[in-house]
């Protein structure tokens, strides 16, 4: 029986991460993931090299985005020889992709991958209606100038209305936005809370810039150096002039701009290699990526659509025999402020622990200076596919940097789902 290896963690690259419509507006996934992962190349002196796998994908994507995380393998300078494999599993697809390749590096498949994942809203594909769509495929198919007629008989201009792109869940008809706002107001969390957590996020990734924690972790694209949502100069009197999203009707719509992560373009990257492949190399190992995670749950039934990472991590916890006590950093996504602040408190919840998590005993709290100390996705943005290696790539390099041993990672996802993991540092 194969004995399994530890999963370095080597490093991270990324583009800074920029609301939709701004720096990246003319940028595709393809650009800005070929941007990343040249990026990454560079930093670690891999052109040329050859890569047991890229797994990387995107959550937004065209048709012409066939293939791209060979595409952009190829783009970036890997060697030929370097496989490159779609993924996608909503926002956490690069954290899933990194669980993949860990689990191929550790049983010996391959000694080498980069998990990596890219979004743009800018760039969002816009289609028309399948009336139209079968139409253009008939066409296509025509074969003289009379089934040609055919095809186009009884046209109008109504059929080339575009679909607006949209975010809906298909099985409830609501946005993520929508769902969350339900959540809120099952846990009671409060307008007031949510833009707390907010203002953290911003003042902890101002200070994470400020700090120069972030030099060798970016890659410029599109001539930008700098994630351009942080907000520095925020304040909780700005904050509450916002109205609410998502709920505009009721009276009740807590989650506003202010407190929930914009729309954003950017890509992210991670190398991730056994301990031999590293040391050959001459590259560092900042951690280790030692379990992993996905779960589900019945969100179209009321379970709450971005409750499933609360699952996720109390099974990895379970099958590791640690605690919230037995971790010192917490890298907890922030889709919005209210999906974070539900989550800790459905893990202090002795009901929700008992019927949802089948624990006898709650989970308990967590020290809130544990959490996001250089601050999430309320600050930097959110570029769906991109997150999970953002948040990889930090979290490694925190364990260095803080001097720390162990932290937990949890990303909610669409479609009811998360994704958590478990980085312990190098010695």
């Amino acid at each position: 029986m194969t004995e399994l290896r530890r999963v370095a963690i080597v490093g991270s690259a990324r583009i800074p991460f920029c609301r939709s419509y701004t720096g990246y507006a003319e940028e595709s996934n393809l650009t800005m993931l070929g941007t990343t992962l040249a990026g990454l190349a560079d930093k670690y002196n891999l052109k040329g090299e050859a890569i047991g796998e890229v797994m990387a994908g995107a959550v937004i994507g065209h048709s012409r985005d066939f293939n791209l995380a060979r595409e952009a393998t190829l783009d970036a300078g890997f060697s030929p020889s370097t496989p490159g494999t779609n993924v996608q599993i909503a926002c956490g697809t690069s954290l899933q992709a990194a669980l993949m390749l860990g689990a191929k590096i550790a049983t010996g498949e391959i000694e080498s991958g980069i998990a990596a994942g890219s979004d743009t809203v800018s760039d969002a594909p816009i289609v028309v209606g399948d009336k139209f769509q079968h139409r253009l495929s008939k066409l296509s198919r025509a074969r003289s100038v009379g089934e040609r007629f055919k095809a186009l008989k009884g046209f109008s201009f109504g059929e080339l209305a575009p679909v607006a792109p949209s975010t809906q869940e298909p099985r409830t008809g609501l946005s993520m936005g929508q769902h969350c706002e339900l959540m809120a107001r099952q846990w009671q969390i409060s307008r007031e809370d949510q833009d707390k957590l907010a203002l953290r996020s911003h003042q902890n990734a101002a200070r994470a810039y400020n700090e120069g924690f972030h030099d060798d972790l970016l890659v410029s694209c599109a001539g930008i150096w700098r994630d351009n949502n942080v907000r520095a100069d925020t304040t909780l009197e700005k904050m509450a002039t916002m109205k609410p999203a998502f709920d505009k009707s009721s009276g009740h719509g807590t989650l506003t701009a202010a407190n929930s992560t914009p729309l954003t373009d950017g890509a992210a990257s991670v190398l991730l290699a056994s301990e031999d492949w590293a040391r050959a190399h001459g590259l560092p190992v900042l951690a280790y990526l030692s379990m992993g995670k996905v779960s589900a749950n019945n969100f179209a039934a009321g379970d709450g659509l971005l409750m499933a990472p609360t699952i996720a991590v109390s099974e990895m916890l379970r099958r590791s025999n640690l605690a919230f006590s037995d971790i010192d950093l917490f890298e907890l996504h922030e889709a919005f402020a209210a999906q974070v602040l539900c989550t800790l408190k459905a893990w202090r919840d002795p009901k929700y622990n008992r019927e949802v998590l089948e624990r006898e005993t709650p989970m308990g709290e967590i020290d809130p200076e544990r959490i996001n100390v250089k601050g999430s996705s309320l600050a930097y943005g959110h570029p769906f596919a991109a997150t999970g290696a953002r948040i990889l790539g930090v979290t490694a390099k925190l364990l260095q940097s803080e001097d720390k041993e162990r932290a937990l990672i949890s990303v909610c996802t669409a479609g009811g789902m998360g994704v958590a993991a478990l980085v312990e540092r190098a010695a």
